[in-house]
């Protein structure tokens, strides 16, 4: 029986080539995404393995909990959780819309949380399981102009390297996944794209099968790309004040 895995905002970007690569291993996957459409597509794209597809927008409250609910109906176990999704907005804190920043807090942190927290009581049951949560480089500093996407992303780390300790008894894995600047539509979204820091951007396909290899090996933590990794362990011998400066100045223009 094929093992079954669960991508968020698998329509576009790093989740489509997640997709592509669960796919070629044979897992049988659940899609949850906002795109309905986009959904049904790739469903007919990959026939040769059974694909859930969940339209749903995890930004808004209660969304995970439904979606554990279907899972529940459907009697579907998820051996692998890749908590993918997540969006970031470029500007200073107090000029962003602070619904929009809200939306990210839920979508970034809460989604993440909560799916993690649903799925993770049968992988101890059965000793068995696999958590990939895509964090970010700006999990290791305070960001400047992305004060609460960056603030997110330490979140997501801090929390699944705790999850990692408190599950060190069981066979069930967290990885966190940190790229950096990525080719996606992450870009776009965020308004980053004419920045210093995607001068160099990493294409989806390479930062997504770091991770995937990773998650597999059971590691803690992958930094994808040299200088992401270099960035990421200096900036914890910089006085944070000094960080904070140079990521504000990365999300300046080029």
């Amino acid at each position: 029986m094929n093992k079954t895995a669960l991508i968020t905002g698998a329509t576009s970007g790093l989740g489509y080539e997640f997709v592509k690569l669960f796919a070629k291993d044979g897992y049988n996957l659940v899609l949850v995404a906002r795109n309905k459409q986009k959904l049904e597509e790739i469903k007919q794209s990959f026939k040769n393995i059974e694909i859930t597809i969940i339209s749903k927008d995890l930004s808004l409250s209660g969304a995970a909990k439904e979606v554990f609910g279907e899972l529940e109906n459907r009697n579907i176990d998820i051996d692998i959780l890749v908590n993918n999704a997540g969006f970031g907005l470029l500007g200073n804190f107090d000029e962003l819309d602070i619904n929009k920043q809200v939306e990210m807090i839920n979508l970034n942190i809460t989604a993440l949380t909560e799916l993690t927290y649903y799925v993770l009581p049968k992988m101890k049951q059965r000793n068995s399981g696999k958590i990939m949560n895509v964090a970010s480089t700006a999990a290791f500093q305070p960001g400047p102009l992305m004060a609460v996407y960056y603030a997110t992303k330490a979140f997501v780390l801090s929390l699944s390297e705790a999850l990692v300790e408190e599950l060190s008894g069981y066979d069930v894995t967290i990885t966190t996944l940190c790229p950096g600047a990525t080719k996606t539509n992450f870009g776009a979204v965020a308004n980053v794209e004419g920045t210093k820091m995607f001068s160099q951007a990493m294409t989806s396909d390479i930062v997504a099968k770091q991770g995937y290899d990773a998650m597999m090996k059971g590691k803690r933590v992958i930094i994808t790309g040299g200088m992401n990794k270099v960035g990421a362990y200096t900036a914890k011998f910089f006085p944070r004040s000094i960080a904070a400066k140079l990521a504000k100045y990365v999300a300046g223009e080029k």
